[in-house]
């Protein structure tokens, strides 16, 4: 290879490695609405950085996830989050945890979405049922993955696909989460449907779900919440 093609080489490898470094980053919220003042900043995508050399061993720690969760609710499921908002050197690291427990027979972590993490769940106890949805694909199908978990098994949910986990056992179940971001986001589908404020219009609701708008006035009028 010549000097001149050598170069050329060289500088087109110096111009891919600053467009594959040039793009934005990934949001840590669901907007950051911009502003020049920085007197008026709330948070800059994330959380502002401590000074190294004033950390604590503090602000890596978290104690708590051997406490059960309440499951007295309507689903009959706790979601513990470790994020960066609980584990502050969780910060620019990408990842959190959560503990998952669930009533027996019948305990409910609803259909929801991550919009900024994948999700690989560990089962440590009980029997839980558990699956995800595709996107839309080019035969305008979703697919649906599902799978029976015991203590010890693995899976995994991937970023912005809808997903549960259904507690099909007698006994309580308790699951752990990873997460690929250290605010990783969710939206459980019911509740953004139908609790949202103000509501979405019934007509909207009513054609999109194929039900009568007696029944999305109904389903509207319930209290919704996140487990």
């Amino acid at each position: 290879m010549s000097a001149c093609n050598t170069l050329a080489f060289i500088g087109i490898l110096v111009l891919a490695s600053y467009v594959a470094h040039a793009t934005d980053p990934t949001q840590l919220q669901d907007f950051c609405v911009g502003i020049n003042d920085p007197n008026g900043a709330v948070f800059v995508n994330g959380l502002f950085c401590k000074n190294p050399l004033e950390a604590k061993p503090e602000d890596f720690f978290f104690e708590g996830l051997n406490i059960p969760g309440s499951t007295i609710n309507r689903v009959g499921a706790n979601v513990t989050l470790v994020s960066a908002a609980q584990l502050p050197g969780l910060n620019t690291l990408g990842i959190s945890i959560a503990r998952i427990d669930f009533a027996p027979f019948g305990g409910l972590n609803p259909p929801h979405f991550h919009p900024r993490a994948t999700e690989i769940l560990t089962v440590i106890e009980g029997t839980l049922y558990v699956g995800f949805v595709t996107s839309n694909m080019p035969n305008d199908g979703n697919k649906f993955f599902e799978r029976l978990l015991k203590p010890g098994d693995v899976f995994v949910f991937p970023q912005g696909l809808i997903h549960f986990q259904l507690n099909v056992g007698k006994t309580p179940a308790v699951a752990f989460a990873a997460l690929s971001s250290q605010n990783p986001g969710v939206t459980t589908i019911a509740n953004a449907v139908f609790g949202a404020k103000p509501p979405i219009s019934v007509d909207v609701l009513s054609k999109a779900f194929q039900l009568d708008p007696v029944v999305v006035k109904h389903l509207q009028s319930l209290f919704w919440m996140s487990p």
